[in-house]
C-alpha cells in the first residue's frame, strides 16, 4: 500500500450485471477531486476486483451496485481480498442502492463504508480518509 506521502490509490468497480455507470464515474471524478488517484476498472467479476486491486496496489476498493446482488458478490470479494492478504490493509467501500437490511451484513463481511444516494464529496472523500488513517494507525 502507499505511505502517508503518497496519493490514495482507489480501485472502483461494478459487478457484473450493472449497466448505469454514472454514479461511478461521477465518484471517480469526486475522488480526483479530492487528491485521490482512482482506477476503474467497470463491470468486473470479485475475481477480476480482487486480482486488479492486487495489481494496482490499491488503498481503497470501491464497488457500486445498484441492480442487486451486493450481499452474494460483496462476500466472494471479501473472501477473495482475504485469500489474497488485502483485506486487512486495504479498505473496502460500497455504493450505491441496495436495501437497508443489508448494511449489517455488509458491514459485517469487511465492507467498511457504505454510501447510498446523496453522499456528498466531502463525505465520501472524509469517511475514505478516516478508513485509511485507522487501517494505518495513524491519521492520513
Amino acid at each position: 500500500m502507499s505511505s502517508d506521502r503518497e496519493k490514495i490509490r482507489v480501485l472502483l468497480a461494478q459487478f457484473p450485471l450493472e449497466s448505469h455507470s454514472r454514479g461511478a464515474f461521477t465518484v471517480a471524478n469526486m475522488l480526483r477531486d479530492s487528491g485521490m488517484e482512482v482506477v476503474y476498472i467497470g463491470n468486473s467479476l470479485p475475481e477480476q476486483i480482487v486480482s486488479s486491486a492486487v495489481q494496482e496496489n490499491v488503498d481503497v476498493v470501491g464497488i457500486s451496485t445498484l441492480c442487486g446482488g451486493e450481499l452474494a458478490l460483496g462476500e466472494k470479494v471479501m473472501k477473495l481480498a482475504l485469500e489474497k492478504g488485502i483485506k486487512d490493509s486495504a479498505v473496502f467501500v460500497m455504493g450505491g442502492i441496495f436495501p437497508p437490511e443489508d448494511e449489517p451484513k455488509l458491514k459485517e463481511m469487511g465492507f467498511e463504508a457504505l454510501f447510498t444516494p446523496g453522499a456528498t464529496r466531502e463525505d465520501i472523500a472524509n469517511t475514505i480518509n478516516d478508513c485509511i488513517g485507522k487501517k494505518r494507525g495513524a491519521k492520513v
